[in-house]
């Protein structure tokens, strides 16, 4: 634990899963657990003092609430992506990201294979007509997924696990990917994106949020796609236009479309939701939900709060988004040194200098460096003059120096 800051206080918002709650008090940290996301007003009201943040996709972390954090050491997104985060002013800061890049990818995968399936098979609109007292059991427009060609945007570990899902189906199975990708089973990789759009029955998106991925997906590409063909989106809202999807409903270009998550979301649950889809036939909304299973959540929670209690009790990165990964089994008796510092040649050796001029024995040693930044954790013992942590906190290549009991 910080030796500044006895008692970790903990700050988690949108509903992250209790057992996230129960790994940080395990380890007699102070949690507050908050239903909604919030604003970066009112995040910078509640950053003051916080050592761990918690949020899922719809909380913002900008510059301006990295600046007002003044205790902030370490943040979990309990969910895949981490671009509602600004990592660049995290790593800055010496703050520490954690995500769960595995944890719900079962969960996303099966809402498109029942997506696919309930659109394939016109379940939405025969179900709306059944409500409404229609019996109508025409199989006009009613297909198999079987032999049907599905084309994936975005071959990460979603679009990978749904090849292998969608072929065990008696899908074809084409995708697309900017980075280099092995194909799985009989998958084939497409030479560019207008080969997947013009060849598949299906198109469906696993891409990040990146900026640059903003608008992505537009009028040309959906006027790309072949015709009766089926859209979803089950990776982040910014990446489509959405007016451009409604028209090629509404055009009758495409068959239907289910669409997961949205360019602007409501904070809570029971807010209301607006957008250009709302009222289409043949088109599935859902409220973000793809890795909304009790499983998925259950093993997210306790994942990153796992990831977060080892960063600040024991300093270890290993799967850290932005910092490098450094671990370093604990020895009993020492005291750990955590130092974040710019990444320059000579670093380690102006760190092991303090030590020895000061007759401090080195126990255990591991750094790692990514980009501009290296992480070095050392473990000396005990008894040593406060001089030491002064003269490491006043190195130029500092960024932040934490010491662990």
């Amino acid at each position: 634990m910080m030796s500044d800051q006895p008692k970790v206080r903990v700050l988690l918002l949108e509903s992250i899963h209790p057992d996230a709650v129960s790994r940080l008090e395990e380890d007699g940290f102070q949690v507050e657990s908050l239903r909604n996301a919030l604003d970066e007003v009112e995040l910078i009201e509640r950053i003051s003092g916080v050592n761990l943040l918690g949020i899922r996709s719809k909380t913002q972390v900008t510059a301006k609430v990295l600046e007002a954090a003044d205790k902030l050491v370490g943040i979990g997104a309990f969910c895949i992506g981490t671009d509602q985060i600004d990592l660049a002013a995290a790593s800055a800061g010496g703050i520490a990201v954690f995500n769960a890049p595995f944890s719900n990818t079962r969960s996303v995968v099966e809402l498109a294979i029942a997506e696919i399936i309930a659109l394939t098979r016109r379940l939405t609109e025969k179900n709306t007509l059944m409500h409404a007292g229609v019996w109508d059991k025409s199989a006009d427009g009613a297909h198999e997924i079987r032999g049907r060609r599905l084309g994936i945007i975005g071959y990460g570990n979603i679009g990978t696990q749904l090849s292998v899902l969608a072929e065990n189906l008696g899908m074809s199975v084409s995708f697309y990917d900017t980075s280099d990708k092995l194909a799985l089973s009989n998958a084939h990789r497409c030479a560019s994106l207008d080969e997947l759009l013009e060849s598949s029955d299906i198109v469906t998106m696993h891409v990040d949020g990146r900026p640059g991925n903003a608008g992505f997906f537009g009028a040309e590409q959906f006027a790309k796609m072949r015709p009766g063909s089926l859209f979803l989106n089950l990776s982040r809202g910014i990446v489509v236009d959405h007016l451009a999807l409604r028209d090629a409903l509404k055009s009758g270009h495409l068959a239907g479309a289910a669409v997961d998550v949205f360019p602007a979301e409501p904070k809570g649950r029971g807010d209301e939701f607006l957008s250009e889809l709302r009222g289409l036939p043949n088109v599935i909304l859902t409220p973000h939900i793809g890795g909304s299973t009790e499983e998925a959540q259950s093993d997210i929670g306790g994942f990153v709060a796992n990831k977060l209690a080892k960063f600040v009790t024991e300093g270890n990165t290993s799967l850290s988004v932005n910092l490098p990964g450094v671990t370093l089994p604990e020895l009993p008796g020492m005291h750990r040194i955590v130092h974040m510092h710019k990444n320059t040649p000579g670093v380690l050796a102006q760190v092991n200098r303090i030590l020895a001029e000061h007759n401090v024995n080195v126990e255990g040693q591991m750094l790692s460096t990514r980009g501009e930044y290296g992480y070095l954790i050392t473990d000396i013992a005990r008894g040593y003059p406060d001089e030491v942590l002064d003269q490491l906190r006043d190195m130029e290549q500092t960024v932040r120096l934490r010491v662990l009991n």
